[in-house]
């Protein structure tokens, strides 16, 4: 089952293409709830402290899960967590990428535990989409992000290959500390497919802003 969440931050809708369908599980942490009403996508369950929303502009449909402010995980942890317990294993998540950048990282760090877990995961702002990879291939394609980029996980990343791409790659060798990643690289057709044989790396689609 997939689950949509929403967090806080910045997004562009016009470049958001993802959007809940059927029994899609939808939820909204705290301020998160801006973006979901920003795509016009309906709120399920709304998570938070709300210490940074209203909890009074919370749609009357929604059910409210309330968190102490004094908590050990975010909303956006606490959002993801509870929509694993209703069933979900894949998950878009909204926004979350700009602002403080203490928050994009451990939002960053969602997508890796995610991955850990065997599920799959994007996140996006319309100006970035992101997902992890750990081993295995991806296969993107072509959208109105026009670049993508392999940043480093792993201290290093091996066997990694990219076919279909302007600067293609074959079994190479991506170090985390030593500025070797491939950024701004484009697709050459319709899709690239990207391959790691060890390590992990996000794969960041992009575009200016």
């Amino acid at each position: 089952m997939k689950a949509f969440i929403y967090v806080g931050g910045k997004i562009d809708p016009d470049f958001i293409t993802e959007h809940p369908k059927g029994d899609d599980i939808t939820v909204a942490a705290d301020s998160g709830i801006l973006n979901a009403k920003l795509l016009g996508d309906h709120i399920g369950i709304a998570v938070g402290d709300f210490d940074s929303f209203p909890e009074r502009d919370i749609p009357e449909d929604a059910e409210i899960i309330r968190l102490k402010p004094e908590k050990d995980i975010t909303d956006a942890q606490a959002a993801i967590e509870i929509a694993i317990e209703r069933g979900a294993n894949s998950f878009v998540i909204i926004g979350g990428l700009s602002g403080r950048l203490d928050h994009t990282l451990a939002n960053l760090s969602i997508l890796e535990d995610l991955a850990a877990r065997n599920h799959y995961a994007i996140m996006t702002d319309g100006i970035s989409r992101v997902h992890f990879l750990n081993g295995g291939s991806a296969l993107i394609g072509r959208s109105g992000f026009k670049y993508f980029s392999l940043i480093a996980a792993s201290d290093i990343v091996k066997g990694v290959s990219v076919e279909g791409a302007k600067y293609p790659l074959k079994n190479a060798r991506l170090s985390r500390r030593n500025g070797g990643y491939g950024t701004s690289n484009e697709i050459d057709g319709n899709c690239a497919l990207i391959s790691i044989k060890k390590g992990a790396l996000f794969v960041i689609e992009s575009r200016d802003a």
